[in-house]
């Protein structure tokens, strides 16, 4: 009897008691709402971003109380560039065995200023598989230009050991002999130098050179296992002050060849 008076007094309330499928139907218009809002605050990116502004406040007012307003929009300002920036270097979507090495790239700002003087450039240039089978080889820096071609490969070594070398067959960093790096230089720039000149139709000579940074070289240039070893600052130098044997036509003709012949190591 309790329960009929209840249900009376809904409806002289106006309020009559819903059905299941106006329930169930009110429930999934109200959903779509929920889901949205969850999905959104779940977004790691969202969430990045109420973490810089809540830093940027927290910035803004302890700056502003000590220094000043204008002080204080500035910080917090670069506050959040700050952030920006080091999740940009730190977060990437290629893969770290993709990226250039910090070698490679103070390597590839040398030649880059060289391209006024006639010379191009490829990066990262894979060297296909040889008669054998033997693949997996990487041209860090594959140079044309009037003085020549030149397979150069970005080395940064422990500095806190010595290099030397002995008789101009051996390099040794420290304790550990360099023989197999070297011999792996040359391998790559005899296949370019063949594949390249299989392509234009006459020689293509390519010398292969270990640009190292990190530890003192006491030497400019030496040619070691019949490769150039020089410290990597002196990179654009080592092109610069060789003679010309290439025309302009000879240098287009070769790089668009290397481009064609050597794929992108990384795709």
């Amino acid at each position: 009897m309790a329960i009929m008076e209840r249900g009376n007094t809904q409806q002289a309330r106006g309020q009559p008691r819903e059905q299941p499928e106006q329930e169930q139907e009110r429930r999934d218009q109200q959903a779509p709402a929920e889901r949205t809002l969850a999905g959104t605050l779940g977004d790691p990116r969202i969430r990045r971003w109420m973490w810089r502004i809540g830093v940027a406040l927290a910035v803004l007012v302890v700056v502003t109380i000590a220094a000043g307003g204008r002080l204080g929009i500035t910080a917090a300002v670069l506050a959040v560039v700050a952030d920006v920036v080091r999740r940009s270097r730190r977060d990437s979507s290629i893969p770290a065995w993709q990226k250039s090495s910090a070698a490679e790239r103070r390597t590839e700002k040398q030649l880059k200023s060289l391209e006024r003087n006639g010379y191009l450039v490829l990066h990262a240039r894979a060297v296909p598989r040889d008669d054998e089978g033997v693949s997996d080889g990487r041209i860090d820096h594959l140079v044309i230009g009037p003085s020549g071609v030149y397979a150069i490969d970005s080395e940064k070594w422990d500095k806190r050991l010595p290099v030397r070398t002995l008789s101009h067959r051996k390099l040794f960093h420290g304790p550990f002999n360099k023989k197999d790096r070297l011999d792996e230089a040359r391998w790559e720039a005899d296949q370019a130098s063949r594949i390249i000149g299989g392509q234009v139709g006459f020689e293509v000579p390519v010398q292969p050179s270990v640009a190292i940074y990190g530890p003192s070289i006491p030497w400019k240039v030496m040619r070691v296992r019949d490769v150039d070893v020089y410290a990597g600052n002196r990179a654009r130098s080592y092109l610069r002050r060789r003679p010309k044997i290439l025309t302009d036509t000879d240098v287009q003709r070769i790089f668009q060849a290397a481009e064609k012949a050597l794929p992108p190591k990384y795709g």
